[in-house]
């Protein structure tokens, strides 16, 4: 049996989507399973022991051309199934012209007619993202969804072993978007009242690097080290394993905490977890603010400013609340 798995949006998303993977091994462990993702999220899938082929969309140079060259490529394949989790046109064309027998994925997608089976996709029911993706499953395992999961290799955790000589706390700040990002200067309020005893880093992407220094250049904790764009994903996911708590935003961070299960809390502003997007580590909890807000949420993604030029959905969270965590 071969199957493919599409999901060609973000970080977080490909991470959740290896809850698909995970239950399609479960169920059918001699298949060959390949997933496709967008170029630069390839890193999350580096040496996964059951995911066979990656195939990888390069969205920035010739993208069209590169979505034709890529569905050609699939169609060789000849997949006995597709699933499809993503709701773009352009994975529409990946799946609908597949040529695989069975070709699964949501109503919302704009070329759901080439689908075998189309499954109704809501936002705001309660269902966590990795249930929704289920439900493209259900006729090919059950009604019950697995967890997404990373596995770092040797190498990985080998290159991160030199940060966990002492106790430490990894707090991933930054986000995509301005409105999911807890303020920079709440950041420095939480790492100014850290017990010193904790070794506090700071992770992200090379272009997270100086909003880290920020932080650590506006803070009096002197045991705060920036490891923005010094590491890649699997070596962040194995730091983050072992931490004393992972302090992140609704961001790609608090999928790869619980990808590890890994200790999660799970700062929420402009957007809610109502959306189905909440950490999934068995030790995780969501902070959030306790005004009652009738602008939030303002958006399902976020947004590069507050539209309302306040932005109390994040101001408004006390330090104290994360800091219970640690103490």
């Amino acid at each position: 049996m071969k199957i493919l798995i599409i999901q060609t949006a973000f970080i977080g998303d490909v991470i959740l989507a290896t809850a698909v993977a995970e239950k399609l091994h479960q169920k059918y462990p001699d298949a060959q399973i390949d997933f496709t993702l967008r170029k630069g999220n390839e890193g999350l899938l580096t040496g996964h022991p059951f995911i066979n082929t990656v195939f990888v969309w390069d969205k920035k140079q010739n993208k069209i051309k590169n979505l034709f060259l890529l569905s050609k490529q699939i169609r060789s394949n000849k997949y006995d199934t597709v699933v499809n989790l993503q709701r773009f046109s352009s994975s529409g064309i990946l799946a609908g012209f597949s040529g695989a027998k069975e070709i699964i994925g949501f109503d919302k997608n704009p070329l759901s007619f080439l689908f075998t089976k189309k499954i109704k996709h809501e936002i705001g029911n309660e269902k966590h993202e990795v249930e929704r993706n289920q439900q493209l499953l259900e006729s090919l395992t059950n009604a019950d969804a697995s967890k997404p999961k990373l596995y770092p290799s040797k190498k990985n955790k080998d290159a991160v072993e030199r940060y966990k000589n002492s106790q430490y706390v990894c707090l991933a700040p930054t986000s995509v978007w301005f409105t999911k990002q807890y303020p920079k200067e709440k950041w420095v309020e939480l790492c100014n009242q850290t017990s010193p005893s904790l070794i506090i880093y700071l992770l992200g992407a090379p272009g997270d690097s100086a909003a880290c220094d920020w932080i650590k250049n506006n803070s009096t904790n002197k045991n705060i080290i920036n490891l923005a764009g010094k590491l890649n994903f699997l070596e962040s996911a194995a730091l983050m394993s072992d931490a004393e708590m992972n302090f992140v935003n609704d961001s790609a961070p608090m999928h790869i905490a619980s990808a590890m299960n890994a200790k999660t809390t799970a700062i929420f502003c402009s957007t809610v977890p109502s959306f189905g997007f909440s950490p999934l580590a068995d030790d995780s909890i969501i902070i959030e603010t306790k005004e009652q807000l009738d602008c939030r949420p303002c958006g399902l993604h976020g947004h590069k400013a507050c539209p309302k030029g306040h932005f109390k959905c994040g101001f408004s969270i006390e330090t104290i609340e994360l800091l219970k965590r640690i103490s």
